[in-house]
């Protein structure tokens, strides 16, 4: 019993200096604790200490009903200075310093910015304020001119689309109506003869909508071209939303049908001119038109072809007793016959036509058998017109036939008319006309050779007003233009005269130099394939100061 008590109190002094020990150790750490809260401490103040204000280079002194505003007397302008860098001591040299080691820091990576960001940075106020602000601060009024001009050069179409995006400004000014008077949309969204999908299709008829509706309220010429679909559709829409259209222009188009002619009666009450060259349309919904609303047409122009017949036959009915051109050409390539038309109807179906004109057709006239006394025939004509490049069946009797009462005719364009002849003319009743155009022009030589006579009567009868004549290939011999033109220099003006086409014609060297000395007034002068004059001066001149080179050579 003894060793166990023994034993025991042995025990309970080791854990005696065991638990001493821990205590002293717990201090220790306490206190390395409190230092080092401590040295935080300190540091914080110090980075929490407000740097120095700087004092004031002014003074500011209160009277009774202001204030004063005074600098000091000392400088006018406040200095800084930058504080000396501290350096080691005088007489030590680089050498004897220890070199410091550059620390090298990693490059902190980039974070990457989202785009819309990226795009504010870029386009930022003081980038902006920097950049050319001139379009943006020009007044309405002159954008709009600027536009017109632009418009009357190229369009307004694609160009007021484009510029309506630049700013509100611009968009505002491309939005202005008068802008919108006269537009031509082409083939925009797909090529001609190209399959359309029906996403496209929507696409085109949306469009063309909200042009309709918010830019063509005041459009009076709208003209398509090259549109193979959705022709009617577009003729519906602009006609329903554009009360003063008077002008339709269908150019090389496809697809218009009778019902997209019938809307334009339903809807376009001031329509006056329909163009309808080079297109393909339904004759019997364009004749169906003419003889409901045909009064109110002034200008009707479409390409000849055995359909289209019925179209003249429906004008020389008198569908159109108010119009005043009639334009009907054909195609160089057509194999189509020759046109049997009716004058003497025409002229009492149409007596206020100011512009007749038939182009490479094949005219065979076809007389009443009996003519009226009262009979006035075109008396408003201006232009007469039957230019052709292949046989032509007009001869002296028929032309005075057309224009026996025609006094105010200023064009005359017979390109073509082999048979016409130099008496025939000079009895036309006409006696101010301005141009002459009578040259032979075939595409097929056919061997006209004989010779003409007489042209001095021309001269004697139109030298006075004549502005331009074309005799081209016409077989007059030297002596006869010698003389014509001698009578030309006679009664002609120095001025008056502008053009003169005598390409490959028989002139000579001496009535040539005559004309060019006299008219001052010739800005364009063709003598290629003369041969009867130089080699050198057979060509074609264009410009006044050409002409004077070409007198230059010729003395």
């Amino acid at each position: 019993m003894e060793d166990f008590g023994s034993g025991g109190s042995v025990r309970n002094g080791r854990v005696d200096e065991d638990a001493a020990s821990g205590s002293g150790e717990n201090e220790q750490r306490r206190a390395q604790l409190k230092r080092k809260m401590d040295v935080k401490a300190k540091k914080a103040k110090k980075k929490a200490r407000l740097p120095r204000p700087r004092q004031p280079n002014y003074t500011i002194e209160q009277g009774e009903d202001m204030l004063l505003y005074i600098t000091n007397a000392s400088s006018q302008f406040e200095v800084f200075r930058t504080p000396r860098s501290k350096k080691g001591p005088k007489g030590k040299s680089l050498k004897n310093q220890k070199k410091k080691r550059k620390t090298v820091r990693p490059k902190p990576k980039l974070e990457k910015k989202p785009a819309k960001e990226e795009k504010e940075e870029r386009f930022s106020e003081p980038q902006l304020e920097a950049e050319d602000r001139w379009g943006q601060h020009l007044p309405e009024e002159v954008l709009v001119n600027i536009f017109q001009m632009v418009v009357v050069q190229d369009g307004a179409v694609p160009f007021l689309c484009r510029v309506g995006r630049v700013c509100r400004l611009w968009n505002a000014a491309a939005s202005t109506l008068i802008l919108w008077r006269k537009v031509t949309v082409s083939h925009c969204w797909i090529e001609p003869a190209r399959k359309q999908f029906e996403k496209t299709e929507n696409k085109i008829k949306n469009t063309v909508t909200w042009l309709a509706q918010n830019r063509f309220s005041q459009l009076r010429d709208f003209t398509l071209c090259h549109w193979t679909n959705n022709v009617d559709f577009t003729l519906e829409v602009v006609s329903k939303f554009c009360p003063h259209l008077h002008s339709i222009h269908l150019s090389y188009c496809k697809g218009l049908t009778a019902s997209g002619i019938q809307r334009l009666g339903q809807h376009s009450r001031s329509l006056q001119r329909i163009n309808l060259q080079h297109s393909e349309f339904q004759v019997e919904g364009l004749v169906e038109y003419l003889e409901e609303h045909g009064k109110q047409i002034r200008e009707m122009l479409f390409t000849r072809s055995n359909r289209s017949d019925k179209v003249l036959a429906a004008i020389t009915r008198g569908c159109c007793p108010d119009l005043e051109l009639l334009e009907v050409n054909k195609k160089l390539d057509s194999k189509d016959t020759e046109l049997s038309v009716c004058f003497q109807s025409l002229q009492k179906a149409c007596p206020k036509l100011k512009i007749f004109r038939m182009l490479n057709i094949q005219i065979h006239h076809k007389p009443m058998q009996k003519r009226d006394e009262s009979e006035a025939g075109f008396p408003l004509l201006d232009e007469f017109c039957i230019a052709n490049t292949e046989y032509s069946y007009m001869t002296d009797q028929v032309l005075r036939d057309i224009l026996f009462g025609s006094t105010q005719l200023r064009v005359l364009d017979l390109r073509g008319s082999t048979r016409i002849t130099t008496c025939g003319l000079a009895q036309l009743p006409c006696p101010k006309l301005e141009c002459l155009f009578w040259g032979q022009y075939f595409t097929k030589n056919l061997g006209f050779t004989s010779v003409k006579k007489n042209l001095h009567l021309l001269m004697e009868k139109w030298g006075q007003t004549l502005q331009q004549l074309d005799i081209t290939n016409q077989p007059f011999t030297g002596s006869d233009l010698e003389v014509a033109l001698s009578f030309l220099l006679q009664v002609a003006d120095t001025e008056t005269l502008l053009s003169l086409n005598l390409s490959g014609t028989r002139v000579t060297l001496q009535p040539l130099r005559a004309v060019v000395e006299r008219m001052t007034g010739l800005n364009y002068l063709n003598i290629s394939s003369c041969r009867n004059l130089p080699r050198g001066v057979r060509k074609i001149y264009r410009s006044r100061e050409d002409i004077r080179k070409l007198l230059d050579n010729l003395h």
